[in-house]
């Protein structure tokens, strides 16, 4: 095979957790380009990647489903060989489908498996990771392998600034309620870390506000808001420095095994055994002590707890989280 496609179409995490692929099929194929499909506002995780030819992008926002045929036209037009679809809904399934591709790998829970040359189990609660599930599509029993994002020399020029002390950063955000530790609980951690220790909240334009409020609330000199300042290569050279990342059961925790960065990773609804937990060498997870019949109360967060309760988050203590 000398074209091959790789599409992961869902969120910032998916496309991490999608990377190591690219090194197994350039180990497979070693002559082969490999291209990538991802949705708009992805794209910027895969533009130094050494061994990705072409990022496609599917503007997901406006006319979706035109766009989506339009996209499908295109990739046709670029006769691929291979099509290796990590996405499971319909939308990807279609594009599988319609490219013409003699070989079509995927996960038999999309809809369009029926056309899949080759379909692998997508089997969550089962001890594997997502990683392996996603190299299952190349190989059986390929070795778990750490994500891999490509920072730039330019990126790592911009946070330079801001690594002349020690200090750790904070995600506190997620786009799920139910995955995300309440705001109350990261102030109480910032009072926990040391005076003398920089404290850098991290987050996208939208969880500004969010991360405002943490650091007023905090009364701590030692804690400064980042949210919408930086890229998420930025983002990622920032947390590769720092002494430890504090993150939710969302996309800076996949950033920080990427970067194989310190990580203490906080699950609330959700649980590490599906599979989406951090790699990074030195990973820390926070739950709650209790034994909560309704947790996890699914694969992916709420936009409220179900129970109305929230003891999932609640339950986790401050003197959990290991400080630097």
């Amino acid at each position: 095979m000398k074209n091959i496609l790789v599409i992961q179409t869902a969120f910032i995490g998916d496309v991490i957790l999608a990377t190591p692929i690219i090194p197994a099929l350039r180990k497979s194929y070693p002559e082969a380009t490999i291209s990538f499909l991802v949705r708009k506002g992805n794209e910027s995780l895969l533009r130094h990647h050494p061994h990705v030819k072409e990022v496609i992008v599917w503007d997901k926002t406006e006319g979706k489903y035109l766009n989506l045929l339009k996209l499908a036209n295109r990739v046709r037009k670029m006769k691929f060989d291979a099509v290796y679809n990590l996405h499971r809904f319909g939308t990807s399934g279609f594009i599988t489908w319609f490219s013409g591709a003699g070989v079509k790998v995927g996960f038999n829970k999309n809809p369009f498996s029926f056309c899949y040359t080759r379909k692998v189990n997508h089997e969550v609660g089962n001890g594997k990771h997502e990683i392996e599930r996603n190299l299952q599509l190349v190989a059986d029993d390929l070795p778990l392998t750490r994500p891999e994002i490509h920072v730039s020399a330019e990126d790592e020029q911009v946070v330079q600034q801001y690594t002349t002390q020690a200090f750790v950063c904070m995600a506190p955000a997620s786009v799920w309620f139910t995955k995300q530790y309440p705001a109350e609980g990261w102030v109480k951690l910032c009072k926990a870390i040391s005076p003398e220790m920089k404290i850098y909240l991290l987050g996208s334009p939208a969880d500004k506000g969010l991360c405002e409020q943490i650091a007023k609330d905090s009364q701590r000199g030692n804690v400064q808001n980042l949210a919408g300042k930086l890229s998420l290569l930025q983002s990622a050279a920032l947390m590769k420095h720092a002494a430890m990342n504090y993150v939710n059961d969302s996309a800076p925790m996949h950033l920080a095994s990427a970067m194989n960065a310190p990580v203490s990773a906080v699950f609330c609804s959700t649980v590490p055994d599906f599979g989406f937990g951090p790699v990074s060498e030195q990973s820390h997870i926070i739950e709650s002590p209790e034994k909560l019949d309704c947790r996890p109360c699914g694969l992916h967060g709420h936009r409220q707890c179900p129970k109305g309760h929230f003891k999932c988050a609640t339950t986790i203590d401050v003197k959990q989280f290991p400080t630097p």
